[in-house]
């Protein structure tokens, strides 16, 4: 192999390695948006977990069977998985299809993921839509953590520490959520909110 063929070879392993690191951070950021752990992933997706790991930390090159399999269970197309960011627009536009969603388990509160996929380790924010009497029962997220709700639509209830509030279209409720802590939506109509988390945000007095 000659120079300009060792120097061709060693340009596509460099940007080998970029791809996969990208993707690595992007299969971990989303992982996290969708609070799974290696295991839970590993089972949805099929993918063993100890890949998983290494793909995140950026030790393997998976196939693209792999890669499929785990923007299957993460909602996401390849295209969002591979994509680097030196080459993302200026202007981001996510389809309806794209928007993750998580339900409570009562089955009648709905938050499609809207935030922005590479803030969610420190900023996340949901668009919230319930049925009259769903409930989001949440464990304590990090220590400093506040989450803000404000109702566009219906009425909600929050309850943190025993300590109970409730806020109707145009009001917002702020709170520590580095306790348990529930969202109800209270009332014979259904609701709709918008729900901002800032994780280690300072600890209100």
């Amino acid at each position: 192999m000659g120079v300009e063929g060792k120097e061709r070879h060693r340009d596509l392993e460099t940007g080998a390695q970029v791809l996969s690191g990208n993707m690595g951070k992007t299969i971990q950021r989303l992982r996290k948006a969708y609070n799974l752990s290696l295991s839970e992933l590993a089972e949805q997706s099929g993918v063993a977990k100890s890949i998983i790991s290494q793909i995140e930390r950026n030790e393997t090159n998976p196939t693209l069977a792999t890669i499929w399999r785990l923007s299957q269970a993460l909602d996401v197309s390849i295209e969002g998985v591979l994509a680097s960011a030196d080459e993302e627009p200026f202007i981001e536009k996510s389809s309806k299809a794209d928007t993750p969603i998580l339900v409570s388990d009562d089955g009648k509160m709905r938050l499609a993921i809207i935030g922005w996929i590479k803030t969610v380790e420190w900023l996340q924010w949901y668009d919230v839509q319930s049925e009259p009497g769903g409930v989001l029962d949440s464990d304590s997220h990090q220590r400093g953590s506040v989450e803000c709700l404000s109702v566009l639509e219906g009425e909600f209830e929050v309850e943190v520490g025993g300590v109970t509030q409730q806020a109707k279209a145009g009001e917002s409720l702020r709170y520590r959520c580095d306790r348990p802590h529930s969202v109800r939506c209270i009332g014979d109509t259904s609701g709709r909110a918008t729900m901002v988390c800032i994780l280690k945000a300072a600890v209100m007095d």
